[in-house]
């Protein structure tokens, strides 16, 4: 049995807790899985669920069901495969609760994000730097709150991974001056190269994060 529910989507598995009650959504550490947001999970268990239980709403006792007790505004739930789950921007400041200024940076990057369509299934942002200040503004003395205004100060767009965020962060932080992020190479007679992921074109740096898939044999031979 246990086997069979691991098989399951996430959605699939946390649809049946929300679903006990039509003001719930799924929140945090769910949320940012479903929206595919770099986060670790901080309850270290595969079927836990977060969600978000409104103020003045009955109480939710279910066990594998972590209950957040808050404000949840109309517009600050969408939909995933039906599941009613917070939205990428309050998902971002949810999360402040519960990760460091760095981490909530990278979620924030992921958010505000230009994403590619020809390796992803949308072309827009899954939201604006506007809607995570937004979030902020509509949340006064919110748990976490003074850590997602510091992270508002220091999200940018162009990030393409947590990693290139940790990057760039530590780069600021050595006291060198803040990259570009991901701007394609231009040579003299206009043919667009690569992208590196942080950038000083006036120096003509490129500076690259390079995973651990870059260690394999075709990635070594530019293949």
């Amino acid at each position: 049995m246990e086997g069979t529910t691991a098989a399951l989507s996430l959605g699939a598995r946390v649809r049946p807790f929300v679903e006990v009650n039509e003001l719930c959504a799924a929140s945090h550490v769910t949320a940012a899985e479903l929206h595919a947001l770099p986060q670790r999970r901080q309850d270290g268990t595969f079927d836990v669920f977060h969600l978000i239980r409104p103020e003045g709403a009955a109480h939710l006792d279910r066990p594998h069901v972590i209950v957040h007790r808050m404000k949840l505004y109309g517009d600050e739930v969408t939909a995933i495969d039906g599941v009613p789950v917070t939205t990428p921007a309050r998902t971002w400041l949810d999360m402040a609760e519960l990760l460091s200024l760095d981490e909530i940076v990278a979620i924030g990057d992921a958010c505000v994000r230009m994403p590619r369509p020809e390796f992803e299934d949308r072309d827009m942002p899954l939201c604006s730097v506007w809607d995570l200040q937004r979030m902020v503004d509509g949340h006064r003395g919110k748990r976490g709150l003074r850590k997602a205004k510091d992270a508002l100060e220091l999200i940018r767009v162009g990030s393409d991974s947590a990693q290139e965020t940790m990057l760039r962060l530590a780069i600021v932080r050595a006291g060198l001056p803040e990259p570009e992020l991901n701007v394609p190479i231009i040579t003299e007679d206009g043919i667009r190269h690569h992208k590196p992921d942080l950038s000083y074109r006036k120096y003509r740096i490129g500076i690259e994060y390079e995973g651990e898939h870059h260690g394999e044999e075709s990635q070594i031979a530019g293949i």
